[in-house]
């Protein structure tokens, strides 16, 4: 059974992220998305709500399950007996970082292969911290994300009233 996990912050999860998932179950028999507590960055989230939301967000998809890890990404791959890493590559601009990950990542552990996909054209602008920051500023997100997804935004950033 090939196994392969998605890792991120999801801070939130997107409809970008999404379509990676959906590209990934079509190619593996299950995919294992992983929460990151990446200690480099400040969460809007907090990884029991990442979780939350991706669960919900994912209801329905029979080879996804959810989970979090706090580490290296190649040792929690191992760990879940993962042939491969899921990064989705959305730009150019992109292309350099993943592409160091993935030979770290295989100087790590050469049995873990760096699948990068790449999304529908409709999401390649897209990404967490634009989500948060159109949110934060009552930006309309709704077709960016699950409805799980905008209404924690909105608890997050409650909408302005009228006359405010």
């Amino acid at each position: 059974m090939a196994k392969v996990i998605y890792p991120g912050t999801f801070d939130p999860v997107t409809k970008g992220h999404i379509d990676i998932i959906d590209r990934a179950v079509e190619l593996f028999d299950e995919v294992i998305v992983t929460v990151a507590k990446n200690p480099g960055k400040t969460a809007l989230f907090s990884v029991e709500e990442r979780v939350e939301m991706l669960k919900e967000s994912l209801k329905g998809y029979e080879k996804v399950r959810v989970d979090s890890f706090d580490g290296l990404v190649v040792d929690h791959a191992k760990n879940v007996g993962a042939v491969g890493i899921i990064r989705g590559l959305r730009a150019v601009s992109d292309f350099e970082y993943e592409f160091q990950m993935a030979l770290m990542n295989r100087k790590l552990a050469g049995d873990i292969t760096t699948i990068l996909l790449m999304p529908h054209a409709r999401y390649t602008y897209l990404n967490s911290t634009i989500i948060r920051n159109l949110a934060q500023f009552h930006g309309n997100v709704a077709e960016f994300v699950t409805p799980i997804v905008l209404k924690k935004l909105n608890e997050k950033f409650p909408p302005k009233k009228k006359g405010s």
